[in-house]
């Protein structure tokens, strides 16, 4: 299988900076002018240099009236959404056409089919899915039947991460068990839209017929209007219709926002986290204990695997409010292999693994606690094995010590593939310039283009390569997102000194 992973060549470093340079220029003529699709697709192309998990040299941006066109080719279907997604975050994209083509290892069907199979059964939150799997010349089609959407969403994203997959039809059907009244449905979808520190609920309408959701108005990136699809999947959901939910660079106005992030006692955020767990396939089933004392959350009780306690963090940290999440949560799998059962299956889901090398990675396992250790080629194949490994039942903790090619850690996140918030950038190429000045154009250049950080309201310095950030920002996740682009910028270190302005009752 070693041909399924090639060391990633990190071309032109001084290409993106100079290019970035270029772009950022003064942000007040951006903001007078209307962006031209020539700027966004610069723009585009500058995210996917930035994060290396996309081959940027092997993709090709082209913006017409601000529907961003992606061509080319990449050697898995993980990185191939990957692309999609950057370019989705780019402020002044109405759209993301996918024309890439994915290239990957050529497995026979049957074998195919068998791989697929076995993630989803070993994967806690579909394991007892009845799910029935089909290969044709590297297409998987999934068929059966889940509870809701959100399961039928986490299947994809499974099957996605084998090896050989250029494709996955979805076509598991939905199994509603109750039938809930219209206006009830509308109140839920409005309540998850208006806690989701994600998206700005104020310009969205929600309308709901015979469980048939549409949402019209306006929001302002085409990921914010992915998540507040994402969030429109309530109980009770037949479809949701969004083509009159329309993405203007104006609907990120903070005036319009201020509403908001307008008091929230810790009733309120306790009761949202209660309902988004509610909807998130790895929580549900555990019905953590969940306590909040001025904003901070802290969350007991036990889950049957790692995931779990990963994605109960990951989901209360989205909730508008929450300053911090103190993640008690006791891991206790229902049985734990032997240590050489547990090596076993997780070095075999790395193998078949569409991102990882397993001749990279070795595996050691004490008590339901694993070890990897090796050199793997970025931050994203980095937290890729993180997950592969919190996947396996039985894990109850994962030592990470793995390193990363080059030496250099810069930002590293563990990889959600279930309603993350951070944008995917889970290994950054670092733009390493000796102009102080021209790293603090750059940063800013990126906060510029962030769908999530109002440029206006932070003060940039540097000062030998130090980012030293100031100024206001609404919540916690809006100062972590900006000190994220920073070091997108090229910054070495950086000084957050950004106040939260949301305010604790």
């Amino acid at each position: 299988m070693k041909t399924k992973r090639r060391i990633k060549t990190i071309q032109g470093l001084v290409l993106i900076a100079f290019s970035m340079f270029f772009l950022a220029g003064s942000s007040s003529l951006f903001a007078q002018n209307e962006l031209t699709d020539l700027q966004i697709s610069n723009a585009v192309d500058n995210q996917l240099m930035i994060n290396a998990t996309t081959p940027s040299h092997m993709i090709d941006v082209v913006t017409t009236e601000g529907i961003v066109t992606l061509s080319g080719k990449v050697n898995n279907l993980l990185a191939k959404d990957h692309a999609i997604k950057v370019a989705q975050m780019v402020k002044g994209v109405k759209g993301v056409i996918d024309k890439i083509e994915v290239t990957t290892t050529y497995l026979a069907d049957d074998v195919l089919e068998s791989n697929v199979k076995d993630a989803l059964l070993n994967d806690p939150a579909t394991s007892s899915y009845q799910i029935t799997v089909d290969a044709n010349n590297s297409i998987v089609t999934l068929d059966g039947e889940v509870d809701s959407w959100q399961e039928k969403r986490i299947a994809s994203h499974v099957a996605k991460g084998v090896l050989g997959v250029k494709k996955v039809n979805n076509n598991v059907e939905i199994d509603f068990k109750t039938d809930r009244p219209d206006f009830e449905i509308a109140n839920d979808i409005r309540q998850a839209l208006k806690f989701d520190v994600r998206v700005d609920h104020v310009l969205i309408d929600v309308d709901v017929q015979e469980g048939k959701v549409t949402l019209s108005g306006t929001v302002g990136s085409v990921t914010e209007k992915n998540l507040a699809i994402a969030d429109a999947w309530v109980s009770g959901v037949n479809s949701v219709e969004s083509d009159n939910l329309e993405v203007k660079e104006w609907a990120r106005n903070e005036d319009l926002r201020k509403d908001k992030y307008a008091e929230k006692t810790d009733d309120e955020i306790k009761e949202a986290i209660e309902n988004a767990f509610l909807y998130d396939p790895r929580v549900f089933h555990f019905n953590p204990n969940i306590s909040v004392n001025n904003g901070y959350v802290k969350l007991t009780g036990t889950v049957t695997n790692l995931q779990a306690k990963y994605a109960a963090e990951n989901t209360a940290r989205n909730i508008v409010g929450v300053f911090g999440v103190n993640n008690n949560l006791k891991v206790r799998p229902v049985t734990i292999p032997e240590d050489s059962e547990l090596e076993e299956n997780i070095t075999d889901a790395i193998e078949k693994n569409s991102v990882l090398d397993e001749e990279q990675i070795s595996v050691s396992a004490t008590n339901g606690i694993v070890y990897l250790t090796g050199v793997v080629n970025s931050n994203f194949e980095k937290s890729m094995a993180e997950t592969t490994a919190s996947r396996t039942q039985g894990v109850v903790e994962v030592k990470n010590y793995l390193d990363v090619l080059g030496g250099e850690e810069y930002v590293y996140y563990r990889h959600y593939d279930w309603n993350t918030f951070f944008p995917p950038l889970y290994d950054i190429v670092p733009v390493r310039t000796t102009s102080d000045l021209e790293i603090k154009s750059n940063i800013e250049n990126q906060l510029w283009w962030s769908p999530y950080v109002n440029l206006d309201d932070v003060d940039v310095t540097v000062i030998g390569g130090e980012a030293i950030l100031e100024g206001t920002v609404e919540t916690p996740r809006e100062r972590e997102m900006a000190e994220i682009n920073a070091l997108e910028g090229g910054a070495i270190t950086v000084d957050n000194n950004l106040t939260v302005t949301y305010t604790i009752p």
